[in-house]
């Protein structure tokens, strides 16, 4: 690649399997996200905090959600923004409010499924639990039991003959709660155990969210190592993507524009809520750093109407066993650089406008590129790109890079797909 865009290579990957493993939950990917902005040189904003007309990076985290934006020197009230999208959130199991349950003398943890996982690939995996703990002080804690802490066991064959034959039928209530040991449910187990594992004083979590995660690592996979098995890849690969790609954008000698990153949470169930897309977050955001700046209601429009939203997503690459549920003249594949997603039904908000947006990225990065649609038969996905478009009135295209077993506990893509897509966003944000 002989762009100056095009900066980053294998050793992108590599920081990306490291990010998945320290990620085990959106929580920990926005801290991650934090921590690496923060030794690029950007700063955190409080909400509550009036905030000044500074310019350089800043950042603002709320829950499983995080928005950062560099101001260059010389920006004015309606310099436009440059957005790139992604979502922290992925289709998992998650704690319910009371979680110790079991029978016939195993102790078990009651969960409840968030988004559309394939609840096959959690059966038989050793697991672990991540989120955070609230504490009665408002304080919030990350939690982290990285290591075989609990499983779904699936029924044996011999005690379900037809499983092969019919196909595996689960019981999202019955079928995929954990066992975490042996003997009588005690009411209040499961989180003095983690206030024992954070060296915490016994009853002083006061509430929780809480998932399980497999424990297994992001590995290379292949004879040649050309592709990249992990977890969490829809969409914390966007996620690491934007992270490194505003962090590069923020050291160009020029900008006319204002980079940003908004990784929202909730984008498995809907996106409805205070850290999800469709919320307010971005919007305040972006306005307040117009206001900061000693704009008006007038630089406010300017600023929205002159910005363009890179929605980064993962998309389906062709599968080679059911080729047929792609669209015949479609089909993604791995290593073939980041992917236009396109529905004229504005499942996704890319139009010919944004198409162009999109090519003009990829050739300055000399990045190739390819590009999605689904088979007219079958349903089409979404992502944030029509709710960025729509609640805010900002053009939005759709991209992504091309995976294989979206939902699974364990996806699969292209090892160099990862910093293709970190090089498209680049050229994007500095042009």
């Amino acid at each position: 690649m002989s762009s100056p865009a095009a900066r980053f290579d294998r050793g992108h990957t590599d920081d990306l399997m490291t990010f998945l493993t320290a990620s085990p939950s959106q929580y920990h990917a926005v801290a991650n996200a934090a921590e690496r902005l923060e030794k690029a040189g950007f700063r955190q904003l409080a909400e509550t905090d009036a905030w000044d007309s500074s310019t350089g990076g800043k950042f603002v985290l709320r829950g499983g959600a995080i928005i950062a934006w560099y101001v260059p020197e010389g920006a004015a009230a309606h310099t436009p923004f440059r957005i790139v999208g992604a979502h922290t959130d992925s289709p998992n199991l998650r704690v319910k409010p009371l979680p110790d349950t079991g029978s016939q003398g195993w102790r078990q943890i009651a969960v409840e499924i968030y988004g559309g996982t394939l609840l096959n690939t959690w059966l038989d995996r050793d697991l672990g639990l991540a989120g955070r703990l609230t504490l009665h002080d408002g304080t919030d804690r990350l939690v982290n039991i990285d290591r075989a802490l609990m499983r779904v066991p699936q029924l044996a064959v011999h005690l379900d003959r037809s499983v092969n034959t019919d196909g595996l039928k689960l019981d999202k209530q019955r079928h995929m709660q954990p066992i975490w040991g042996l003997g009588d449910v005690h009411e209040g187990d499961l989180i003095a155990f983690l206030e024992d594992e954070e060296e915490l004083e016994r009853g002083s979590v006061a509430g929780w969210d809480l998932m399980v995660h497999s424990i297994e690592p992001p590995a290379y996979l292949g004879r040649d190592r050309e592709l990249l098995a992990g977890p969490r890849m829809d969409n914390l690969l966007s996620v690491h993507a934007g992270v490194v790609a505003l962090a590069a954008a923020s050291a160009a000698e020029k900008l006319d524009h204002i980079p940003v990153l908004a990784a929202f949470d909730h984008e498995e169930n809907g996106s409805q809520s205070d850290t999800g897309a469709d919320g307010p977050l971005l919007g305040n955001v972006l306005e307040r750093s117009v206001f900061s700046r000693g704009g008006t209601y007038e630089d406010r429009a300017r600023a929205f109407a002159g910005a363009i939203c890179l929605s980064s997503d993962t998309g389906h690459a062709v599968h080679p066993n059911y080729a047929e549920r792609h669209d015949p003249s479609h089909h993604p594949r791995a290593n073939g650089g980041p992917i236009l997603k396109v529905n004229v039904n504005q499942r996704y908000a890319t139009d010919g406008s944004g198409r162009a947006v999109f090519v003009n990225a990829c050739e300055r990065a000399g990045v190739p590129w390819q590009t999605f649609v689904s088979n007219n038969s079958m349903p089409c996905g979404t992502t944030i790109g029509p709710i960025t478009a729509a609640r805010h009135g900002i053009q939005t295209v759709d991209i992504g890079v091309a995976i294989l077993s979206m939902h699974s506990a364990r996806e699969l893509c292209g090892a160099d797909d990862p910093y293709l897509l970190a090089n498209t966003m680049v050229a994007f944000l500095e042009s």
